[in-house]
């Protein structure tokens, strides 16, 4: 039986935080080791011990979840950060993802939805709540592109679903291609991109509006 997954809470709001902790206490091979109320008792806290997962809010006193997340992927790179965030407070998801977190999630997401990003971050994938593509589409349109590879007609198609917050499993039985084929036209549009992962792929192609943002919005919208 493999060890749990330790888990740090970083939140002001204690009914919150005792929720989120109720909810994390119901899902299988998770462990709730730490709790912080800000970002500066958090990085006391690490000095105990690393956790492989830390849910993160953002505004919070004393340090908030921005400069906490930074500081300590500056000091311990390999961390995995996952944000919970309020509606609004999508504006810091570009600053986030350029410090290198793991997943970003509203604070309204369904306990499965949470178990599931837990699990895949968990597994060096990354999260990241669909609806805020939209978001995320805007606040890049003020980029200029720049050069751009050459993608196949299907490349284009699964990195499109991609974008939609659509995982191998679903794009598998969308394009009815084998789990194999999508994770290989996945590892081909990363290397065409330079990008490191999934994320970091889609940031490129709504920089160089390979995505058609129109769609994104409107499924941000319905």
């Amino acid at each position: 039986m493999h060890s749990p997954l330790k888990v740090i809470i970083v939140e002001d709001h204690s009914i919150f935080r005792e929720g989120l902790k109720k909810v994390l206490e119901k899902i299988n091979n998770v462990e709730v080791i730490g709790e912080a109320e800000n970002g500066a008792i958090f990085l006391e806290l690490l000095k105990k011990g690393i956790p492989d997962i830390v849910l993160m809010d953002i505004k919070m006193p004393v340090m908030g979840g921005i400069e906490a997340t930074e500081k300590a992927l500056q000091l311990y790179p390999n961390l995995k950060v996952i944000v919970l965030s309020m509606f609004g407070e999508e504006e810091y998801l570009y600053t986030l993802i350029m410090h290198g977190i793991s997943g970003f999630l509203l604070k309204n997401t369904s306990n499965v939805t949470l178990g599931r990003a837990i699990q895949m971050v968990s597994e060096g994938q990354q999260y990241f709540s669909p609806e805020l593509n939209g978001k995320l589409a805007k606040r890049l349109k003020q980029y200029s592109s720049q050069e751009i590879p050459q993608f196949t007609p299907r490349e284009t198609e699964v990195l499109q679903l991609l974008a939609k917050g659509f995982n191998t499993e679903e794009i598998t039985a969308k394009l009815y291609i084998s789990k194999r084929t999508v994770e290989g036209y996945r590892t081909k549009l990363l290397q065409k991109t330079d990008s490191n992962n999934t994320i970091n792929l889609i940031i490129f192609a709504l920089r160089n509006k390979l995505i058609i943002l129109d769609e994104l919005e409107d499924k941000l919208d319905k």
